[in-house]
Parts: C-alpha cells; structure tokens; sequence
C-alpha cells in the first residue's frame, strides 16, 4: 500500500509537470518544442521507475488531461508523438535487453535501427498525411526532402538529449526525491 501510494503521488507530481510544460508552451511560443520535449522525458522518467505498464498509464493520462486542459490541441498532439517515441525505445530496450547477443556493438546498432524506424513511422506519416495542416500549404518536392532530413535531425538532436537527461540529470536527481 505504501509503494502504490507513493508511486500515485510521485507520478501526479510529474504529470501536474507534464501539464504545465504543455501549457507554458502555448504562452512561451519560442520555447515549445523544448517544453513539449521536457514533458514528454518525464514519461520515460516514470517508465524507468516504476515499469511499462505505469509509463502506459501516464501517456494516457497526460495525453488525456492534455486535450481537456490546453488550450492548443496541436502541441497535445506533438507531445502525444515525441511521448509515443520514448514509449516504444523504452519498450524495445526492455526487450533487447532480455535478449542473448554478447556483442554490445550489435545491440547498440539494432537499437538505432529500431529507433531510426520507431521514428519515422510515427514522423512521416505526419508529414506526408497532414502536411497541409502542419505548413499550412502543399510543400513542394525539395521542400518536403528538407523537413524529413530536419526531422532526421531532430530525432538525432531529441534522442541524445533524451539520453542525457535519464542518465545525468535523472540519476542525479532521483537519489535526493527516494
């Protein structure tokens, strides 16, 4: 009882951040794709800690209270994708991680792979289905070539910094909040 209400209030704290990430991106225009990258690590922080099935449950919940609280349903849906990603690299770690390959090369390679894949199915279909909703006409061809390198880069640029906060800040951290 204990363990279950500590984790209850440990992740209404991180989701209370995730709701105002998204809404300070509303008022903060220039810094919204960094807020909604912060809230969507904190998914990855409660994975971490308290395992899949509770980092499912808090997507839910903060894509949920999302669509009820902020006033912009397109950075809801930016936060739903950038947390979607987290929730299938942690996933996919947990299971590479079960797996018997003795060569860390190998796993590290698959894992991009895997990452560079998880991404682009959630990253294109967006670009390409509703492109005209996002750039607010149709792009033209070099156009489009540019935004899906960008994301490439976005996805080099949002991983790495996801890496750095679970490891550095997240593990420095954590041992002062248990």
């Amino acid at each position: 009882m204990h363990v279950n209400a500590k984790k209850m209030a440990f992740g209404g704290v991180l989701l209370a951040m995730t709701l105002l990430c998204m809404l300070l991106g509303s008022i903060l225009e220039t810094n919204t794709l960094f807020l909604l990258a912060l809230a969507s690590y904190f998914v990855g922080i409660v994975i971490r800690e308290f395992g899949m099935g509770t980092g499912g449950a808090f997507y839910v919940a903060g894509v949920l209270l999302g669509m009820f609280l902020a006033p912009n349903k397109f950075y809801v849906c930016s936060y739903a994708a950038m947390a979607l990603y987290i929730l299938v690299i942690e996933f996919v770690w947990l299971r590479i991680g079960k797996m018997k390959m003795r060569n860390p090369d190998r796993i590290a390679k698959l894992f991009w792979v895997i990452k560079f894949l998880a991404f682009n199915v959630i990253y294109l279909p967006m670009i390409l289905g509703f492109g005209q909703f996002l750039f607010a006409r149709k792009l033209s061809g070099w156009m489009l070539a540019a935004v899906i390198l960008g994301g490439q880069l976005g996805l080099f640029l949002y991983d790495r910094a996801y890496e750095y906060v679970q490891v550095y800040l997240w593990g420095r951290l954590r041992k002062y909040l248990k």
